[in-house]
């Protein structure tokens, strides 16, 4: 089997393939069709599956303790579960993210006519890692901030505030979402405006124990409002009116971009929702953020872009639907676009590399 290590699927660029005594022929490969075959070593199993959330497919056992199948998991970034004899498995010989509240397998199948978040020969930018001591929640929190290919510390930028989704962190963006290699291919284009993007950990605790689920606690506004922006503020030169603060976010991330930018109209000019909520999907929550939609001139003037995408078979397009209803006769100017897919990776890249383009102009 050809042992692969595509670059973002593995720790090391130039990997040492293991000792063959120990680690045996394990490993995964990319069909020329999309398919994977993917080999494992598990002697002891009586089964060996590959779970999608529910969709399952088993490998077939071979000698010496190998399992092996080949598998048409979809096109894109497609998380999955190795379950063996029912338990699940983190495979150190399979690509690893992080997703679900946990690190997960996943593999990064290519989509045809998707080429710009591809690593190529032209200039990068940078990605580093600051900790943020937060005055909510009383410890370091963590921000990863992107800077263009010719960053110069005497430019003053632009910044988008980029936010994941539900069991995600601050690497979702970066690792999974592609955003430096997309914004990279943009900016050698002459596609999009030189902007700082900040991502933050939107999974948030407060310390003291609360019965409410982390999407209805929401501490993480108020860790962006009253501790990120502010640090950023301090340690970039970035302009700091609201025509030049952007903020957007998938899933979870996009029900924080809704509730911050609406309620706060004086500090930001743009935003995106990606598989976007614009209401809580769940219900039950008090939506004063809303207001500002039942004035139309008012939302033109304080918005100059505010956009919502999603795939074609997200499995929460109902709510989706939903705000399109709760939208009409309110004459925003809003964008509103779908891509092919469901509630994944490979729709949100296609969301930020149509997004980007549209800010700080």
């Amino acid at each position: 089997m050809m042992k692969q290590w595509p670059l973002d699927t593995a720790l090391s660029f130039d990997p040492i393939f293991g000792e063959p005594n120990r680690d045996g022929n394990q490993g995964y490969e990319i069909l020329p069709d999309g398919r994977v075959t993917m080999r494992i070593i598990a002697p002891n199993a009586k089964e060996v599956l590959v779970d999608q959330f529910g969709k399952t497919q088993a490998f077939e056992k071979k000698e010496d303790g190998y399992w092996e199948g080949t598998f048409d998991l979809g096109r894109g970034f497609q998380y999955f579960f190795l379950k063996i004899d029912g338990a699940d498995v983190l495979n150190p010989y399979l690509p690893i993210g992080y997703g679900c509240c946990r690190p997960m397998n996943f593999m990064d199948i290519p989509v045809e006519d998707i080429t710009w978040d591809d690593l190529t020969d032209i200039p990068h930018g940078a990605v580093a890692r600051h900790y943020v001591k937060s005055s909510v929640t009383g410890k370091h929190e963590i921000c990863l901030v992107y800077t263009p290919p010719k960053y110069d510390p005497n430019t003053k930028y632009p910044v988008l505030y980029l936010q994941h989704g539900y069991g995600e962190n601050e690497i979702g963006w970066t690792f999974q979402g592609h955003v430096g290699r997309i914004a990279d291919q943009l900016l050698d284009k002459g596609e999009m405006k030189e902007m700082i993007i900040v991502m933050c950990c939107g999974m948030t605790q407060l310390m003291e124990p609360s019965e409410k689920p982390p999407m209805m606690r929401m501490p993480f506004i108020d860790v962006l409002l009253k501790d990120i922006i502010p640090y950023i503020e301090g340690h970039y030169n970035v302009l700091t009116d609201k025509w030049n603060r952007a903020m957007a976010g998938l899933s979870m991330g996009s029900f924080q971009t809704s509730i911050t930018t609406l309620s706060n109209p004086d500090l930001f000019g743009y935003a995106g929702l990606f598989s976007g909520f614009l209401r809580a999907p769940w219900g039950n929550m008090p939506e004063p953020h809303l207001a500002i939609l039942d004035d139309a001139e008012k939302f033109k003037a304080t918005y100059k872009v505010f956009y919502r995408a999603m795939g074609t078979e997200d499995q929460f397009f109902n709510s989706f639907d939903s705000d399109d209803k709760f939208l009409e006769g309110k004459n925003l100017n809003m964008i509103r676009n779908t891509f092919p897919g469901g509630h994944d990776w490979t729709v949100w890249r296609r969301c930020i590399h149509e997004f980007l383009p549209l800010i700080f102009r």
